[in-house]
């Protein structure tokens, strides 16, 4: 099959064991024609995708960024851009002040955190990012005054309190977030109507002559599902959920074996 674009999933799909684009993934990235586009697609904010971009050499291609609900393209240009309404945001705060769960807030190019601790800290070291220090009250007043919303909000903490959360979460607002578990210390809360498939579609209709059938996709968790049954070739790594397996076209080797580059080396190479 003669592939026109890649998108790729970042973390637990492209990275290797040291969280790292490996030498071998940057090499092939190298021997692929720029008339290809890589599309990194990620729960990220913008700013912890770029660096990666910068680090493949690829640093003129589009984002798809908190899971779809921001979409810049090849220029730089915010093609779509979807936000957790505000009274959601502000019950969420609420819905977690007293416990011990670690709230972050993203919008746009920024985001927020109210203090340095194991959570926030191991953030900035995963995606090499500094956040805004703000304290999230204030935040949130300046927020309401606009009615302005979050891209994505993140909740952290011991698995127990975020078991109970994710409950409470599924229960008031099920209908209108997605709801994703990338561990079971982590929830990951964005809109319900964004997905990975439905930004890439987004940008290949504004920016290309080819449609979602001419795309290599990988992926290795739930929010790749859509991703990797609307392209042409979905590929997951060995490491990836099982839903996510059941429904793709090929099973490349786990991200800390370099399956990405191993599947890149077969189509490319």
């Amino acid at each position: 099959m003669q592939f026109k674009a890649i998108c790729t999933d970042i973390d637990g799909t492209l990275l290797n064991s040291d969280r790292d684009l490996s030498p071998r993934l940057k090499a092939i990235v190298r021997n692929i024609p720029d008339s290809i586009p890589l599309i990194l697609a990620s729960s990220r904010m913008p700013d912890a995708m770029r660096h990666l971009q910068e680090d493949l050499g690829r640093i003129a291609e589009p984002l798809i960024c908190y899971n779809g609900g921001f979409v810049i393209d090849s220029e730089g240009q915010v093609l779509d851009s979807v936000e957790i309404p505000f009274p959601i945001v502000q019950s969420i705060y609420t819905l977690c002040q007293g416990e011990e769960i670690h709230l972050s807030l993203y919008r746009g190019e920024n985001w927020f955190e109210e203090k340095e601790d194991f959570w926030s800290t191991r953030e900035m070291t995963n995606t090499k990012v500094i956040p805004t220090w703000i304290t999230l009250e204030k935040l949130l007043e300046e927020w309401g005054s606009t009615q302005s919303g979050a891209h994505k909000i993140m909740c952290m903490g011991e698995s127990n309190l975020i078991n109970w959360l994710f409950g409470e979460l599924h229960l008031h607002f099920g209908d209108q977030l997605h709801l994703y578990r990338s561990k079971d210390t982590y929830i990951e809360i964005a809109p319900k109507r964004i997905s990975k498939a439905s930004a890439l579609k987004l940008i290949l209709e504004s920016k290309y002559d080819f449609g979602m059938e001419k795309v290599i996709a990988f992926g290795d968790n739930y929010n790749d599902i859509d991703l990797i049954q609307s392209v042409g070739w979905g590929v997951a790594v060995a490491n990836g959920r099982p839903e996510l397996k059941a429904v793709c076209k090929e099973l490349t080797l786990h991200h800390k074996e370099d399956g990405v580059a191993l599947s890149l080396e077969k189509y490319f190479g």
